[in-house]
């Protein structure tokens, strides 16, 4: 085991008042809903007003909350009390509505309404890849701007890529800058239909292939998406520029959540190395569901040999089956640490609280609430 690996103490920063956004994330299947909504609660309770912004497609954490579900609009959380005037709410972003509400705010009712129902807007804000990221990214600017919580908690979308969250704008971007839609949107630009005079020369035999390969309605469909968005674009990148500086200021705290696994402490590896490059603030590592034993003074070999003793003599069979489940927890349990060994060995003044292994699914206030007093008892 590693020594003197620094202790994150989580109840240090939610009581903090300058902290004001705590961005969890980490790979899929590691508990950041979880360990989001936990803080959440635990800084309510300790006197914050607080909201939890989740990204994450499953209920889990409407039904944790006692609501039947969440939606783009904040709720007020029964059940919270403690210190002060606490509060928590909860949202689950709708990226479709988020995109939309921002065309309706940035666009002229014609401009809006040529954008909404336009064919490829509407794949664009449902499905388009880093959509949902960048989303999130202009959702959370809006809690900031509105000055209604004085702790924002952002549940990370689950993905493959690392930091999609922080990759998003500059990707949307480049796609609305890239040489393809620019061609698309000069002959508007030029001045209308005159310019489509363009179309015989150079842009003529590409817009030929499209029209051939999607049809004469489609890539006009298309022109008039791209023509209509280009204006309001520019608001994208200067609010998207806004909230990365965000994440960048010192009231802002990074956590990194991953489980003991193999997979799950290497992306922590990358996560950690990213911030590291990007200047975000990262204030530690959440490491949930360590397994552990209240008798690990037994070590795994010992167990089996005691096992094996018993059965050899045809002896206490349920003793024996108890001391071969103590010996593969004690391996889990060694496994586990030689993983998280291996990261803190990388990565030693990075701050680490461990979590320990529940024996059920957290599915109620009280469950998170005792997540939260396991975070802070480091």
């Amino acid at each position: 085991m590693v020594k003197n690996v620094p202790v994150l103490d989580l109840d240090a920063i939610i009581d903090d008042p300058g902290t004001r956004i705590i961005v969890c994330c980490g790979s899929g299947g590691v508990g950041k809903t979880t360990t989001a909504a936990a803080l959440g609660l635990r800084a309510a309770e300790r006197g914050r007003c607080a909201v939890v912004l989740t990204v994450d497609p499953a209920r889990r954490l409407a039904q944790s909350m006692g609501l039947s579900e969440l939606d783009n609009t904040p709720r007020p959380i029964a059940g919270v009390g403690g210190e002060g005037n606490g509060k928590l709410y909860a949202m689950m972003l709708d990226m479709k509505r988020t995109f939309d509400e921002i065309i309706e705010a940035h666009a002229d009712p014609e401009r809006a309404r040529q954008i909404l129902t336009n064919p490829f807007y509407q794949s664009l804000s449902s499905s388009f890849s880093g959509t949902q990221e960048y989303m999130a990214m202009e959702k959370l600017g809006q809690l900031r701007r509105s000055g209604e919580w004085d702790l924002i908690i952002v549940d990370t979308p689950p993905s493959r890529s690392a930091l999609d969250f922080l990759d998003a704008p500059e990707r949307l971007g480049r796609f609305l800058d890239g040489r393809f839609i620019r061609m698309l949107t000069a002959p508007a630009k030029a001045g209308g239909r005159s310019a489509f005079k363009l179309l015989n020369a150079g842009f003529g035999l590409v817009a030929g292939a499209l029209t051939k390969l999607l049809g004469a309605q489609v890539l006009k469909d298309l022109q008039m998406f791209v023509s209509a968005l280009d204006a309001v674009f520019g608001g994208f990148r200067a609010r998207a520029e806004q909230t990365y500086k965000l994440l960048q200021a010192p009231g802002t705290a990074f956590l990194v959540v991953a489980a003991p696994e193999r997979d799950a402490m290497r992306e922590a590896s990358y996560f950690v190395e990213r911030l590291a490059e990007e200047r975000m603030p990262l204030a530690g590592v959440v490491i949930n569901r360590v397994h552990r034993s209240p008798a690990a003074v037994l070590s795994a070999a010992r167990s089996t040999a005691a096992a094996e003793d018993l059965e050899s003599r045809g002896e206490h069979e349920l003793t024996s089956a108890v001391l071969r489940l103590h010996a593969d927890r004690m391996q889990l349990a060694a496994r586990e640490q030689r993983e998280q060994d291996h990261f803190t060995s990388a990565h030693p003044t990075v701050p680490v609280a461990r979590v320990p292994a529940m024996p059920e699914d957290v599915h109620d206030l009280d469950g998170l609430r005792e997540v939260g007093t396991l975070l802070a008892a480091q």
